[in-house]
């Protein structure tokens, strides 16, 4: 992992151990995407790969991108046919149109689902094989082709992170891909392409953000410069999430937003993440469901397993989100944060349990298995073994 082991002062807050913090060169605001065309310049493009989603072809967003590629004198090859939980055949795909147009530099524009195709494109074409031969912590050892992300979604944090997440299509499980190979070289974030969300991905992407943050700040690979934006993200998303579903035009709350999701992407590229994407990824792997739903449903769970072995980083969090409680031990107030993130989730139309979205009692065992082997869970707070992520996934059914 790119994140070492740290020394904290009795105060918190000041790093006295090595820490390594992994960042992209960030391009943040409103009209930030006319920028594309001289950041794919200074990457070295002349024929840059787009990849992208149907949805955002349909909004107008990737054709709003090639007009400033061409204006900067580029030549993009457009690949849009990526799917919510990108599949290991659509970036074996994408990397065969990536040679055949001799492409130079990956663009992604779209959620987290073409950010990911995108660095899988990436690693594929400076490394060669199969998509999954890359599953775990710095197994991408040649250089890749230069990475330009672009959002269009405000919670999945893929456009500064060191990860990458593939469907196993065989296995039906997702892959996790994680080293500071894949951290993007640019990150363009434009609140603007924000607003053709749906009210549920705004709403699945939200607490994805939510969940990234909380689960950084209490990672075991925490440190104080990841820590600043994590909390940022977990006050950013309380502050501002409802206020987009409520008003939609709402252009501060979008921009919070969008910041949120930046923070909290910075925070668990350089904290890791633990339980709740661990097993969120594999129930997304089965079902092909939304990642943010998933997380929705498993953080307050989460939360409270892990507040037995790191009670006092709840706390923290807990003041950022909203939650008081003076003088109340760690674990109490860990459990008015679960409480409280449940009410965040039901606010926003998320279901209640992982039945809902068609998990069954036969599921649980194999998920649970897969669920230790995803990377994340190396850094969750707590130890755990198969019967310990049985027990939160029959709690969340």
């Amino acid at each position: 992992m790119t994140t070492a082991g740290l020394t904290r002062t009795p105060m918190g807050g000041v790093a006295t151990g090595l820490v390594k913090f992994q960042a992209p060169e960030i391009v943040f605001g409103p009209g930030a995407l006319a920028e594309a065309g001289y950041c794919a310049l200074r990457l070295g493009a002349r024929r840059p790969m787009v990849v992208t989603d149907e949805g955002i072809v349909d909004v107008g967003w990737a054709a709003e991108l090639e007009k400033h590629l061409y204006d900067a004198g580029l030549t993009p090859v457009v690949v849009s046919g990526v799917t919510p939980n990108p599949k290991d055949r659509e970036i074996a795909a994408a990397y065969v149109s990536y040679l055949e147009h001799s492409c130079d530099v990956v663009i992604a524009i779209g959620g987290g689902s073409a950010m990911d195709a995108a660095k899988g494109v990436a690693i594929l074409a400076g490394n060669g094989g199969a998509i999954l031969d890359y599953g775990g912590v710095d197994q991408v050892r040649e250089r890749i082709p230069p990475l330009l992300m672009i959002p269009t979604t405000s919670g999945t944090g893929a456009d500064v992170s060191q990860f990458c997440v593939v469907t196993d299509t065989t296995r039906h499980v997702k892959v996790t891909i994680m080293g500071r190979a894949l951290v993007p070289d640019i990150s363009i974030t434009d609140p603007r392409l924000l607003l053709t969300m749906p009210e549920w991905l705004n709403a699945a992407t939200g607490l994805d953000a939510l969940t990234h943050g909380i689960e950084a700040f209490v990672s075991r690979a925490h440190n104080p410069l990841a820590d600043v934006h994590a909390l940022s993200a977990v006050g950013l998303v309380q502050q501002h999430l409802m206020r987009t579903i409520d008003d939609p035009a709402d252009d501060l709350a979008r921009i919070g937003m969008a910041q949120a999701s930046l923070d909290a992407g910075l925070a668990f590229s350089n904290a890791i993440l633990g339980a709740t994407h661990a097993m969120s990824h594999q129930v997304g792997g089965l079902l092909d469901a939304p990642h943010g739903v998933i997380n929705g449903i498993l953080l307050p769970h989460v939360i409270r397993y892990n507040a037995a072995s790191a009670p006092d980083r709840f706390v923290e969090v807990a003041a950022r989100f909203g939650v008081s409680a003076p003088g109340a031990p760690g674990e109490e107030i860990a459990e008015l944060l679960a409480e409280r993130v449940r009410q965040l989730a039901d606010a926003v139309g998320v279901p209640a349990s992982l039945s809902a979205l068609g998990m069954t009692e036969r599921d649980v065992e194999v998920l649970s298995r897969n669920s230790l082997a995803d990377a994340c869970i190396t850094t969750n707070p707590r130890r755990s073994d198969v019967a310990d992520i049985e027990r939160i996934f029959r709690e969340a059914l």
